[in-house]
């Protein structure tokens, strides 16, 4: 029994799975995440009211006649709907109804005039004309001094005529 005098030694781990590793994860994962699938010139306007970058909104917005309640595929020039909501374009931004209402349009390669009138159809698709006191879109404001963050949303009684028609109105009127 004389070899069992000598003092007893510390455990140690032998498992071969774990040997030379530490028990935490590598610190180089962590900072690995999917890149963002946004646009390279795409804003945040959080960042353009930090820098003091003035917002300039696409004047196609104004001529569109487009009515609240119906589907934006319906505007009369579906070209418009691709064009950038903004210049510079922006990943999100605030649409303010004058009664209080606010939509957000969102797109991380930039907000399009067609994301911005699916926002506002989301909210009135259910809504019949009647129910709609100004149901025509009239354009956008943006007023910096209000809210940097968002645009107004101007609307109005009914749409003008495209402009086809007034033509051969006029040109019966002419005759």
């Amino acid at each position: 029994m004389s070899a069992d005098t000598a003092p007893p030694q510390p455990l140690e781990k032998v498992d071969s799975a774990i040997s030379g590793l530490s028990s935490s994860p590598p610190e180089e994962k962590k900072g690995h995440r999917r890149a963002s699938s946004s646009a390279a010139g795409v804003y945040n306007i959080n960042d353009l009211e930090k820098e003091g970058k003035e917002l300039q909104i696409a004047k196609e917005t104004q001529k569109l006649n487009w009515r609240l309640n119906k589907s934006p595929t319906t505007v009369d020039d579906p070209a418009v709907l691709k064009k950038m909501l903004t210049e510079p374009p922006v990943k999100k931004i605030d649409l303010h109804f004058p009664l209080g209402l606010e939509v957000t349009a969102r797109n991380l390669k930039g907000v399009t005039i067609k994301d911005a009138l699916d926002a506002i159809h989301k909210q009135f698709k259910k809504k019949a004309d009647d129910e709609l006191e100004l149901p025509v879109l009239a354009g956008f404001e943006w007023d910096k001094e209000e809210s940097w963050t968002r645009l107004i949303v101007h609307q109005k009684k009914e749409g003008g005529a495209s402009s086809s028609k007034k033509k051969k109105g006029k040109k019966d009127e002419d005759e």
